[in-house]
């Protein structure tokens, strides 16, 4: 009787443990899905290692930013829209600046509208996958380097868009969270 209720205690506890765990690595997982196939309108990182057909059919990209209320920096893309042949790689930049009198470290989150072309969205390179960190007063501009799939044009849900929204939202990043608390103590 002993052994087997040591036995359910030992079940339960790693049951216990083991949903802990997956409630922690739940959203990691779910970026990393989204990233990898395209959903919800996350697009895809890709290297350009294959040559790319580009088609005579082009596609207006507008551009979006916000910021998160917790961030006191400007962010805003240099251009509001850029027309572009399908396949061909685009190269766009965002301006930001840090209004603050402190350095401060911020990290984008992207989105693609609408959500069934954030597969066909190829991200070459972007600012957003790194933190970026502004001294007081800094401004930079940020580019994002990204193609369109010419697949797009074989899927009858998406083949007849005329425009793709691509957004981004800066939010202060941990690093910055981590500092403050590190000072309170």
């Amino acid at each position: 009787m002993k052994s087997n209720n040591l036995r359910i205690t030992l079940g339960l506890v790693f049951l216990i443990s083991f949903m802990l765990f997956l409630s922690f690595a739940a959203v990691p997982l779910y970026k990393l899905f989204c990233q990898v196939t395209g959903y919800g309108g996350t697009p895809k990182i890709v290297n350009i290692e294959d040559e790319i057909k580009i088609s005579e059919k082009k596609i207006k990209i507008e551009f979006n930013s916000d910021i998160n209320k917790s961030l006191n920096w400007s962010f805003k893309p240099e251009q509001r829209s850029i027309e572009s042949n399908i396949g061909d790689s685009v190269l766009a930049f965002y301006k930001v600046k840090n209004n603050e009198k402190k350095s401060i470290t911020g990290i984008a989150t992207y989105n693609i509208l609408p959500f069934e072309a954030g597969q066909y969205f190829n991200k070459v390179d972007c600012f957003c996958f790194e933190n970026q960190t502004l001294e007081p007063g800094e401004e930079v501009l940020l580019p994002v380097n990204f193609y369109i799939d010419p697949k797009i044009l074989d899927d009858p849900n998406v083949k007849h868009l005329n425009s793709i929204v691509l957004s981004y939202t800066f939010f202060q990043s941990d690093e910055n969270l981590e500092k403050i608390s590190k000072n309170d103590n």
